[in-house]
């Protein structure tokens, strides 16, 4: 007596890759982050609100005032990045956005975009204002 054994093909849900906090309090972020989860590979990303989330969700060691100050991300491997960094790390998950993942590995290149979300963090609420 033979027994066949269909195999059939599973979707296994894929990892996710990174944790993305952001401010969902802050329209220009809403905007922001509202573009990035329209884009193929934002559904391996998980979005956190840190405005509205349970305190549960928060990373250990960074308080809800960190998190809402600066954009954070949590790499599946545990890693922490903030600023320019971080939206390296999204861009690499998107394919429409590696090609400038790929361009931030120049040297110097995350120094620049670094300073410029600094810079851009000195004008966010004047900007919060205009955009609500």
């Amino acid at each position: 007596m033979s027994v066949d054994i269909a195999l059939t093909a599973r979707r296994v849900p894929r990892p996710m890759r990174l944790s993305v906090f952001y401010d969902g309090d802050c329209p220009l972020c809403q905007r922001e982050i509202a573009f990035y989860r329209r884009r193929s590979g934002a559904e391996r990303i998980r979005w956190i609100d840190v405005a509205s989330c349970d305190e549960a969700v928060l990373p250990a060691g960074i308080n809800r005032e960190t998190l809402l100050k600066r954009f954070h991300i949590i790499t599946e491997s545990g890693d922490v990045i903030s600023g320019g960094p971080a939206f390296v790390e999204i861009w690499a998950q998107m394919p429409v956005f590696r090609p400038l993942a790929w361009l931030a590995k120049i040297p110097g290149t995350t120094t620049v975009l670094e300073g410029s979300y600094r810079y851009f963090l000195r004008f966010r609420p004047r900007l919060q204002r205009w955009v609500s």
